[in-house]
């Protein structure tokens, strides 16, 4: 690995060269333009953990891109998820009922599609995923709202929101993200438990994306929800993959854990081949992260608390009009940016003025206005040289 350092930065996350970054053909560094520094879309810049290129590497070395055994049976993907998911987090679920698709918003809309009709609503926590509002409007599935408030160190929300909306029959669906995005919140224990109250007495479905679960800071402890009890676990989908957290969203694999009994006869009476199957390297890359790789992930994950806490003293000192929560979890940064009197939304001036590209607030739904998503997944050095150009342009309005 030519990106590697020995000592201290043993993976590379710390001497990124320009010049491999704008090499690459995926989204985040190709379209902004070369002048520009991109902290938008969710992909981490680092070279991929040693396991997950060796498992790669083997596949092609074998020539091995035929049809594989699972083709036609269960992909071993499913037992794997299951062990980790008791390992880690404590969550004994049944493999029996995991199946593996190509994307997160894909197990989303094929739930929607299969529970819901046109006009049904769908309760979330906004600001979202700005994928998932879409969609929402595409399927006609009107958002009902559940606003993230800021508080003290942090963000909270109103669970009787939930509670009102199930009563009030304006949802049967939760979609519940956790580690949020983009707020970087991972609820608690009683969060969770109160969510699941409402949950039970409305006997509502749950959709639970938990894709940044490995990438939670602690002491801040993921907990999945399906791991509440027997009464959560039958209502919820849960929804997770190795590609936010080991950096692979191009190798298409996810795996969705079905815990309705009527939903998981309802797909099974789909064409097997309908949703698509995952392919060979997405197989192997997912096994190899979630088998080999947790030496890798501790070393990110200790690499992005420090970039996390580097982004706040930058921000405290050079753009002290950007308000900023620390995220619990993730490697994006939601900054309130209302206070600095932008005459444009703070990412067309960051795009603009900075040649630094973010994520737009307004993309995320209610409560995005006047801000903007940074992804802080780089090295220290780049980081630092995007709060600059923020800061000049800021201060040579």
């Amino acid at each position: 690995m030519r990106h590697q350092e020995s000592g201290g930065d043993p993976y590379g996350f710390n001497s990124l060269r320009m010049d491999w970054l704008r090499s690459k053909a995926s989204v985040k560094w190709h379209r902004p333009g070369a002048d520009v520094l991109p902290a938008w879309i969710a992909d981490m810049d680092f070279p991929l953990a040693p396991p997950v290129r060796a498992a790669l590497d083997a596949v092609l070395d074998r020539g091995d891109l035929g049809y594989p055994e699972w083709f036609d049976g269960t992909p071993p993907l499913a037992e794997v998820f299951a062990r980790r998911m008791a390992e880690r987090y404590d969550w004994a679920p049944d493999p029996a009922h995991a199946r593996t698709f190509d994307d997160l918003i894909q197990i989303v809309q094929l739930v929607l599609h299969l529970t819901t009709a046109p006009g049904d609503g769908v309760a979330l926590h906004v600001p979202n995923y700005p994928p998932f509002l879409q969609t929402l409007d595409e399927m006609n599935r009107p958002p009902v709202p559940i606003p993230m408030e800021p508080a003290a160190g942090g963000w909270t929300f109103d669970p009787g929101r939930l509670a009102d909306a199930a009563t009030e029959g304006r949802c049967r669906t939760l979609l519940l993200v956790n580690p949020q995005n983009p707020t970087g919140r991972v609820f608690t224990r009683s969060e969770l438990a109160g969510i699941a109250e409402v949950v039970v007495e409305h006997d509502l479905l749950v959709v639970v994306d938990e894709v940044h679960a490995d990438l939670a800071y602690p002491p801040n402890q993921h907990i999945p929800f399906a791991s509440l009890g027997p009464e959560v676990a039958e209502r919820t989908v849960t929804i997770s993959s190795a590609t936010k957290a080991f950096n692979m969203a191009g190798v298409r694999c996810a795996i969705g854990h079905f815990g309705p009994p009527t939903l998981r006869a309802t797909l099974a009476a789909q064409p097997k081949d309908l949703f698509g199957v995952v392919g060979v390297l997405g197989m192997a890359a997912t096994v190899a992260a979630w088998t080999d790789s947790d030496d890798w992930l501790a070393g990110v994950r200790a690499h992005l608390r420090a970039n996390r806490d580097l982004l706040a003293e930058l921000l405290a000192d050079q753009l002290p009009g950007v308000r900023f929560r620390s995220p619990e979890a993730t490697y994006l940064a939601w900054l309130d940016c209302r206070e600095l009197g932008l005459a444009a939304e703070p990412v067309e001036f960051f795009r603009t003025r900075a040649g630094v590209e973010l994520s737009p607030g307004p993309d995320f739904g209610p409560g995005g206005a006047g801000y903007a998503r940074l992804n802080f997944a780089t090295s220290a050095g780049i980081l630092t040289e995007i709060v600059d150009r923020m800061s000049r342009a800021v201060r040579g309005r």
